[in-house]
């Protein structure tokens, strides 16, 4: 069985993650897959919009951490060639079809699209802040969203697909039978406009979208570095064990109060 499975309606491609056993968690396997399937999409001279989608109860529920607790290295292994849809390097536009969870690289997955539907009963999770030593703080940003639901976004929370429609992350709501017909209308809609106008408004509208800025990726670096690094490994054995953790926190308790600062960054 593929890990990732492709069909095609003309010119539009359909992706879809196939490890429904594990939610289509993002093993060494499906990262390598989905970097040739979109390397082939964006060389592609037939294929023009892409609908990204998942099978069964999960879109994808990011970091695979079985596998990773398995090599010993947290966040999972990259491919070796490079993935235009995670660079950025793909012109083509691309429609998420959230079928079920999307959790922490999965919601990321999400996020890199330019249009999104989602059924009724997804569930959406910014992870970081459970695996990593600094939170998912760039994703409200990206989203354009108001402060109090971006540090909710970074802090881990969960939100229901109704709450994400509202607050403008999904274009639209769906039942489930629905999910992949609406998701075709839209590329069908896609595909009546002049090929370059498509082009050029979405290379336009990606450059538009806020980012954080060189400051504060330098600040996000020195963060993603203070505290004690042995929590990143023991909150996958904890998850994969399905049991409470037991984080440390600072390797020197007073730590906590010697947070790094744009200033102390630069």
């Amino acid at each position: 069985m593929a890990v990732v499975e492709t069909e095609r309606h003309g010119q539009v491609l359909v992706v879809r993650m196939n490890r429904p056993d594990r939610l289509n968690a993002l093993n060494t396997e499906m990262r390598t897959e989905l970097a040739r399937i979109w390397t082939d999409f964006r060389h592609s001279k037939e294929l023009e919009v892409a609908i990204f989608t998942g099978t069964g109860r999960g879109f994808c529920a990011g970091e695979d951490m079985k596998e990773s607790l398995q090599k010993g290295v947290a966040g999972g292994e990259r491919p070796k060639q490079e993935d235009p849809f995670m660079t950025g390097a793909l012109e083509k536009p691309v429609i998420a079809a959230v079928n079920g969870f999307a959790m922490g690289g999965g919601f990321m997955l999400v996020e890199r699209t330019d249009l999104r539907l989602a059924v009724r009963e997804a569930i959406f999770e910014v992870s970081e802040a459970k695996r990593w030593l600094l939170g998912g703080y760039n994703h409200g940003h990206i989203a354009n969203v108001p402060y109090p639901i971006a540090m909710e976004m970074a802090l881990g929370f969960r939100f229901t697909a109704q709450r994400f429609y509202e607050i403008g992350f999904l274009n639209r709501l769906v039942d489930a039978a629905d999910l992949m017909p609406e998701a075709l209308k839209m590329a069908e809609h896609l595909l009546t406009l002049p090929p370059a106008s498509r082009v050029n408004t979405v290379h336009m509208m990606r450059q538009m979208r806020p980012a954080p800025g060189p400051d504060m990726r330098k600040l996000a670096d020195a963060l993603h570095e203070h505290g004690a690094k042995s929590d990143l490994m023991e909150s996958r054995a904890a998850f994969a064990e399905k049991r409470k953790p037991n984080f440390k926190g600072w390797n020197d308790p007073e730590d906590r109060y010697r947070l790094p600062t744009l200033n102390s960054v630069k």
